[in-house]
């Protein structure tokens, strides 16, 4: 199937089964129906199906797993990482804070906090703070949440 079709059908509802089971190994109907609180185990199916049908899942002996990975609309803010789901500006922001503990680390040691150390700091913090935001903002808007 096309990406732009892909991109079309992968909404709502499916896009949250997509999801649930790229984050687990392999899925069954009624895990799915649990976990994403569907009323009953047919809306689960019907849209395992439609990934089904649209390649994004295969299905062996009652069990669903994800067949290809596609990046579409929120998704392409996030890595994934085993069967974790990660924004990526996460990366981001964990170097630079890590750079900036250890910028704040040599000043204290050394006692040497001129002007050009203190604005080197500032603004290592200032881009920490920064991609830790977007990280939050990211997560809030994937579709597991």
């Amino acid at each position: 199937m096309d990406k732009e079709k892909v991109q079309s059908l992968l909404k709502g509802n499916t896009l949250r089964t997509y999801v649930y089971c790229l984050k687990n190994r392999k899925v069954g109907v009624r895990e799915v129906q649990r976990s994403l609180r569907f009323s009953n185990p047919s809306l689960a199916q019907y849209h395992l199906s439609k990934l089904v049908d649209m390649g994004l899942l295969k299905e062996a002996g009652g069990e669903y797993e994800v067949a290809s990975e596609v990046k579409v609309d929120v998704m392409r803010d996030f890595l994934r990482v085993g069967t974790l789901l990660l924004p990526r500006f996460v990366f981001y922001a964990v170097f630079f804070t890590v750079f900036a503990a250890y910028f704040v680390v040599v000043m204290a040691e050394t006692m040497q906090a001129n002007s050009m150390s203190a604005w080197a700091t500032a603004l290592l913090l200032l881009a920490s703070l920064a991609f830790w935001y977007e990280t939050v903002a990211a997560w809030r808007s994937s579709p597991s949440s």
